[in-house]
């Protein structure tokens, strides 16, 4: 019996540990891109967003959690209107970071690395 419960232990922890060592998702990174809006949409300062930005940038730590990145900022960017894309690419220089990907909705993002 404490074979089987020790089994059942490791399958699950073998099923678990891909979602567990993602930095972060698709949501975290969106309610982050609120607080960005006013300056990419031209209606404020940079505000916070260089917060955003540094943390986002820190945050992806491996290939896959660049890749999720930019997916996520894509989607973000394409789903919300008026967003200044000339802005949004800059901001990782304005935020004196730097980015593995172009902020832009012509990045492939299977290709960051």
């Amino acid at each position: 019996m404490a074979g089987k419960i020790a089994c059942f232990v490791v399958l699950c922890m073998v099923m678990v540990a891909p979602y567990a060592s993602e930095a972060f998702s698709c949501g975290q990174v969106q309610a982050g891109v609120v607080k960005c809006l006013p300056y990419l949409q031209n209606r404020g300062p940079v505000g916070q967003c260089c917060d955003v930005v540094k943390g986002l940038m820190n945050s992806a730590k491996t290939t896959q959690d660049r890749r999720t990145a930019c997916s996520c900022l894509k989607s973000a960017a394409s789903i919300i209107k008026g967003i200044d894309m000339s802005k949004a690419a800059g901001l990782p220089a304005l935020c004196g970071v730097k980015s593995p990907f172009k902020i832009s909705l012509s990045t492939d993002c299977t290709k960051v690395q």
